[in-house]
């Protein structure tokens, strides 16, 4: 029964510290999917958002690159962002067969939005800590990320967009569907 798990991780699956840091990561990115669900907007959209902010004037590939997306799925993300608005494709002065990206006015409005978006989503998701327990949790959690190499600021999800799950073949060999 739920309400009597012990408060402090031990060796049960159902209390070992990476079970409570999926189960806590799993519920966090689905409760933060359906407050962007208000914007009409998807947990990738966002991410694309921030890190044009960052880089105005990217090149698709190096966004795709950056995030670690497929770069087909990319292309179809970007249209999906600049069909709402938020981003536009202006083609590159010192090569025309690339394009740089930026956020539209529209678009700054929309990250305005994320960002109240993500204070409350925090709120909510870490109530039952005070200040300090919040910023040594995210102290500890940035320790983890940085020992096992993952790429600050950028999601582990953006690796699977884009590319389906390897399916066999008759014959034994792997396609991507």
């Amino acid at each position: 029964m739920i309400g009597d798990m012990k408060a402090t991780p031990d060796s049960s699956t159902a209390n070992s510290l990476p079970f409570l840091l999926a189960q806590v990561g799993a519920h966090a990115a689905m409760k933060f999917a359906e407050r962007l669900e208000r914007l009409g907007l998807t947990p990738p959209h966002a991410g694309i958002l921030g890190r044009l902010r960052r880089s105005g004037g990217a090149s698709q590939q190096d966004l795709a690159e950056g995030l670690g997306v497929h770069a087909s799925r990319m292309v179809a993300i970007l249209d999906e962002l600049e069909g709402l608005g938020l981003v536009e494709r202006r083609s590159n002065p010192d090569d025309r067969r690339v394009y740089a990206l930026y956020l539209t006015s529209a678009g700054e409005k929309a990250l305005k939005d994320i960002g109240r978006i993500n204070g409350e989503h925090q709120q909510a998701l870490c109530a039952s800590l005070d200040a300090a327990e919040r910023e040594q949790l995210a102290h500890l959690l940035q320790r983890i990320a940085n020992e096992q190499g993952l790429r600050p600021g950028v999601h582990p999800g953006f690796a699977r967009i884009g590319r389906g799950k390897k399916v066999e073949e008759p014959g034994g060999r792997g396609s991507r569907g």
